[in-house]
């Protein structure tokens, strides 16, 4: 069970760490785009910290305040996934055990349907589309259903919903794995979550650039994701590296692609490690 301040302090550290990294085709230090700014980012975290830790709050209302708090300080959408993600990973950490991934799987199974209004309403204030283009569960109107149900009939096509369907699978066993390798092999700084980011974005059509793009985009993104990947693993020089990385940043956002769900991914794999590395003798992933 970790505090609230520790927490907070988790969860701005993971959000600073993702901006701070160099991920192509995303809003990061090293270059602009999508017409937000790293400074609207940092400004998101430091507003949605107290929320996302306050332990007086449920679930959904934490969901809903802290997309309210983003949307009064920036006026835009920079960080709906990253709360979706990072609530129940918070709301977690909370509770008295050592396994984190268990925890999760209590904290989804916990959500009724007054969480499942907020999260409707969070969703709705930060993108009137909803979960997709699906008639089935229109965020506009009252929920039929457990807000773990309507995640599942979206999870084929949104990663963040097919984290609450399935015990937020991937960052257990894409995320974690990912930046644990890179810490192993020496990676320091951005390295470890740039690794993390391609290992998301190499293994998953990204769901931000198949809404907008289509199938046949996200795919190829993947596997030009994929082959930088092994280049960028196999590439030992500092500079080297960073033009790779620039270079698929401007091919990227000269298309107009921004794979922002495998970026959501990211913070919340650095925010569950942050929790969990300080504790490696009381608390375990899995």
């Amino acid at each position: 069970m970790l505090d609230r301040i520790h927490i907070e302090k988790a969860y701005e550290a993971a959000c600073q760490a993702e901006i701070d990294a160099l991920k192509p085709g995303n809003v990061h230090r090293f270059a602009s785009g999508h017409r937000m700014t790293v400074e609207d980012f940092y400004e998101s975290a430091r507003v949605t910290a107290p929320v996302i830790a306050d332990p007086s709050l449920s679930t959904g209302q934490r969901i809903f305040k802290a997309v309210s708090a983003t949307r009064q300080a920036v006026g835009t959408n920079t960080n709906l996934g990253i709360i979706l993600l990072c609530v129940p990973l918070a709301c977690a950490a909370e509770m008295e055990t050592a396994n984190l991934r268990e925890a999760v799987a209590q904290v989804l199974a916990a959500l009724d349907m007054d969480d499942t209004r907020a999260i409707y309403q969070a969703i709705l204030l930060a993108s009137p589309g909803g979960l997709g283009s699906a008639d089935e569960h229109d965020v506009r109107e009252e929920p039929r259903a457990g807000i773990v149900e309507v995640m599942a009939a979206a999870a084929n096509r949104d990663m963040i919903a097919r984290q609450y369907a399935s015990g937020f699978l991937d960052i257990f066993e894409t995320g974690l794995p990912a930046m644990k390798a890179a810490k192993d092999a020496g990676q320091v700084d951005m390295w470890p979550t740039i690794h993390t980011y391609l290992s998301f974005l190499a293994t998953f059509e990204d769901s931000h650039i198949l809404r907008k793009h289509g199938q046949a985009t996200a795919e190829h993104v993947r596997g030009e994701a994929a082959a930088l990947l092994g280049r960028f693993a196999d590439q030992a020089d500092v500079e080297q590296r960073l033009e790779m990385l620039l270079t698929f940043d401007r091919t990227l956002k000269a298309k107009g692609f921004n794979p922002g769900t495998s970026a959501d991914m990211t913070v919340a794999t650095c925010f569950a490690f942050e929790m969990l590395c300080p504790h490696k003798g009381t608390m375990q992933a899995d």
